[in-house]
C-alpha cells in the first residue's frame, strides 16, 4: 500500500502565502471602509451635534449607538447588503430617536429629575445601558438598582443617628437622632452640629427613627432639628443645591465656592470629604454624584484637594469620636458605625459617661 507523500514545503509556503494575501485584502478592505465612513458626512441636529456635518464613522461610534447595533450595521456594510446612503439615513433616524428617548427617560436625582442622557455624559451608565433604556429592554427601576448607578443617585449612606445603652436596661441599645443626643447631653453641641452638617451636605437630613430623608426646611418644620440650627444647616445644604456665584449669578459646586472664598476652607474640606465618603462629589447643577474623573473634568475637584483628602492631617480630620476623643475623617468615623438590620442606616454607638 502506497503512502501519500507528505505535503511539500512549497505547498505549505503557497498556502501561507494565500492566507497572507487574504488577510492583506481584508485589511485593505477594512481600511477602505473606514476611509469611506470618515469621508461620508451627514447633517445631524440632535444631541450634541447641533446641526453640524458629522461623519458616519463618528455617528457609529457615538454614545447613541450601542456596540451590538454598531456591529450589526457594519456587518451589513461589509456584506454589501447595506449601501452608505441607506446607512446614513438609518444612523440619522437612530440618533434622532435615541436623543429624544434618552431625554424623556428620567431618574430621581437629589433634588430634581435626571435624564438618562445626563447619566451617560457623567459616566454613570454606558452606551449599552442607554440603548437598553431607550429600546425598553431595561426599566428605570432596574437601572437605578444597579450598584454602580445607585451610589451616584442615592449615595452609600451617611451617619444617620446614634445608639446609646438604655438607662432601664444597659444591655439594650436605644436609637436616637443626632439632635436628640445633643439635647440629652450625649453628644457635644459642636460634635452634633458637624454630623448634621455632613447629613445636609450629602443629600438630606435623616430621621433614623422613621427612616425618612428630609430637606433642611422640612426637618426644621417637623422638629427633627431645632430652628437655632436652621441657617447653619441651610449653608451646608448648599453643597447639594449649589452656591450662587456673586459675580455671575451661576450655580456653582462646593469646591468652586471654596476656590472663590465663599466658604471657609476647613469647613468646605469637611463637607467635601463627607460627600466623597458617601458615594461621590455632588454636582449641584445636575443633582447627582459624580465619578472622581468626571468631577475633575467639570472643575468640581482637583489634584491638590485630592491629595489633602487622601493624606489627611489633623487640620482636615473634622469629625470627633465621642468615645475615644479622637479627631477623625468622616470615612474613619463612618467605619466605626453599625448598620441597622432593618433599614440599613448607619448608627454611631455612643457609650454614656
Amino acid at each position: 500500500m502506497q503512502r501519500e507523500a507528505p505535503p511539500s514545503a512549497e505547498n505549505g509556503e503557497a498556502a501561507d502565502s494565500r492566507q497572507d494575501q487574504k488577510e492583506e485584502r481584508e485589511q485593505e478592505w477594512e481600511q477602505e471602509l473606514e476611509r469611506s465612513l470618515k469621508s461620508r458626512t451627514v447633517e445631524v441636529s440632535a444631541g450634541g451635534f447641533h446641526g453640524r456635518m458629522v461623519s458616519l464613522w463618528e455617528l457609529l461610534f457615538s454614545k447613541y449607538v450601542s456596540e451590538a447595533k454598531r456591529q450589526e450595521l457594519l456587518g451589513k456594510v461589509r456584506a454589501r447588503s447595506l449601501e452608505l446612503d441607506e446607512l446614513a439615513r438609518l444612523l440619522s433616524v437612530l440618533v434622532q430617536e435615541a436623543v429624544q428617548r434618552s431625554s424623556t427617560v428620567k431618574f430621581t436625582g437629589l433634588r430634581r429629575q435626571v435624564t438618562a442622557s445626563d447619566l451617560l455624559d457623567s459616566g454613570i451608565i454606558d452606551k449599552d445601558t442607554l440603548a437598553d433604556l431607550v429600546q425598553g429592554s431595561k426599566t428605570v427601576q432596574e437601572v437605578t438598582e444597579m450598584a454602580s448607578v445607585k451610589r451616584y443617585l442615592d449615595g452609600t449612606g451617611c451617619i444617620a443617628g446614634v445608639l446609646v445603652p438604655s438607662k432601664t436596661d444597659p444591655a439594650k441599645m436605644e436609637k436616637m437622632t443626632i439632635y436628640q443626643a445633643m439635647w440629652k447631653g450625649i453628644l457635644r453641641q459642636g460634635t452634633a452640629l458637624v454630623l448634621l452638617e455632613a447629613q445636609a451636605a450629602t443629600g438630606f437630613l435623616v430621621d433614623p427613627l422613621a427612616n425618612k430623608k428630609l430637606s433642611v426646611d422640612e426637618a426644621v418644620s417637623c422638629g427633627l432639628v431645632g430652628s437655632e440650627l436652621h441657617e447653619k444647616l441651610l449653608s451646608a445644604e448648599r453643597a447639594v443645591t449649589g452656591y450662587t456665584d456673586p459675580y455671575t449669578g451661576d450655580q456653582i459646586s462646593l469646591f468652586q465656592a471654596m476656590q472663590k472664598d465663599l466658604i471657609v476652607k476647613e469647613h468646605g474640606v469637611r463637607l467635601l470629604e463627607a460627600q466623597i465618603a458617601t458615594g461621590g462629589i455632588i454636582d449641584p447643577v445636575h443633582s447627582h454624584r459624580l465619578p472622581v474623573e468626571v468631577a475633575y473634568r467639570r472643575g468640581y475637584f482637583d489634584q491638590e484637594m485630592n491629595q489633602i483628602l487622601c493624606d489627611p492631617s489633623d487640620d482636615t480630620k473634622g469629625f470627633f469620636d465621642p468615645n475615644t476623643h479622637e479627631n477623625l475623617t468622616y470615612m474613619q468615623l463612618l467605619r466605626r458605625c453599625v448598620p441597622d438590620p432593618d433599614t440599613g442606616l448607619y448608627f454611631l454607638k455612643v457609650f454614656r459617661k
